[in-house]
This record gives structure tokens, C-alpha cells and sequence, in this order.
């Protein structure tokens, strides 16, 4: 029984388009955050070096600069007056090496203290430029050793 009187009620209307609406926005932002696993990179096959131990070492002239300002060549103190001086200490330092002059001539290694001037280690280079020594380069040591 319908005691009601007049308007007839209309029957309800669902509405797709807020719905559909709802969905697309979920949709992008389920796209944009989603994480690809798989990415597209550059394949690099790297060259590999097989080298054998060097069986005979070269001579070395160690070369270490401190903080304070001094020098010393194969460990043995040295007083710095001018890159000739320090020059003639490291062909000191060679001598009574068989080879020690022209295409075997020895390896120059600066050992300089992290807050020696860069001026001396420029020294030291200028002076195994000055002895003829070519051949140089630079002791390192790791943050994690000490």
C-alpha cells in the first residue's frame, strides 16, 4: 500500500562519470609511482688485463716531504737549500746503482704529508726533473689504513 499522494518518486540514477573520474586519477597515480624493475641500461663488456708479477723491480728513490718542511731521500734527512741541492741529493741516492742512468733510470717516489706546501713537492719535482729522472709518480694511502 502506498499512502503517498502526489509526486511520483523517480527511480535513482547512478552516475558512471565521477566514478569513471575516480578511476583514472587511481590509474596515473598507480603508473607514476610504480617501480619497473627491470631498467634500460648500457651493456659494457670491460677489457680484462692478465699481466704476470714483474720479476725484476725497478730502482726507487723515495722522496718524502713532511709538514715541517723536511725532506729525505731513501730515508736518509736531507737540508733543503735549492732543487739543485736536492738534485744532487738524489743522484747521491743512485749511485752505485748498475742502472741508474738513461732509459732504466729510477723511479722517483714523492711521499708528501697531507698538509705539506704544495711548493715542496713542486721542489721535488723540479729537482728529479734537474737529475734527469723521468720517470715519477706518487705514493698514496687509503682513508681506511693508517
Amino acid at each position: 500500500m502506498d499512502f503517498r499522494r502526489g509526486k511520483r518518486r523517480e527511480d535513482p540514477e547512478i552516475n558512471l562519470i565521477p566514478f569513471i573520474d575516480v578511476l583514472l586519477v587511481v590509474l596515473i597515480f598507480l603508473m607514476v609511482t610504480t617501480t619497473y624493475s627491470k631498467f634500460t641500461e648500457l651493456q659494457i663488456t670491460l677489457p680484462t688485463a692478465d699481466a704476470e708479477k714483474a720479476l725484476e723491480r725497478p730502482f726507487e728513490i723515495n722522496v718524502t716531504v713532511d709538514a715541517k718542511g723536511n725532506y729525505t731521500v731513501n730515508n736518509v734527512p736531507v737540508s733543503f737549500t735549492s732543487v739543485a741541492g736536492l738534485a744532487d741529493d738524489m743522484k747521491n741516492a743512485a749511485k752505485g746503482q748498475p742502472n741508474a742512468t738513461g732509459a732504466n733510470s729510477p723511479v722517483v717516489i714523492v711521499n708528501a704529508d697531507q698538509f705539506a706546501m704544495h711548493q715542496m713537492v713542486i721542489n721535488v719535482l723540479e729537482a728529479a726533473r734537474v737529475a734527469g729522472y723521468d720517470k715519477l709518480t706518487f705514493a698514496a694511502q687509503t682513508a681506511g689504513k693508517k
